[in-house]
């Protein structure tokens, strides 16, 4: 990255700030990131069975982890449902075309 085409961001994480340099269309993208951290290590924290920052962003990070494989997983089946939605639909459009071209003819 040159640094003459990135921004410096500076974001806090449970208090602590921390400076990153980004692609400047990645700006928006990286503040709502480190939104979304520090609001899932805040929860951690405050729930208090977890002490040190280290374990609760090791902790974070497995829980952002899990989320990011569910919705992986839910939409791989929403998309498996829709092809074979419209697999069906396909079907029913050859096969009324097929009748009415029959039915034309006779």
């Amino acid at each position: 990255m040159n640094s003459s085409t990135t921004d410096v961001v500076t974001v806090k994480i449970l208090g602590r700030e921390f400076r990153l340099r980004c692609q400047p269309e990645e700006r928006d993208g990286l503040i709502a990131a480190s939104h979304y951290l520090d609001q899932e290590m805040r929860s951690i924290r405050d729930v208090g069975t977890i002490i040190g920052m280290e374990r609760i962003a090791i902790m974070a990070a497995l829980n952002i982890a899990h989320k990011l494989i569910q919705t992986k997983a839910s939409q791989e089946d929403m998309q498996s449902r829709l092809t074979q939605r419209l697999l069906q639909i396909n079907e029913t459009v050859v096969s009324t075309l097929a009748a009415s071209e029959k039915a034309d003819i006779d």
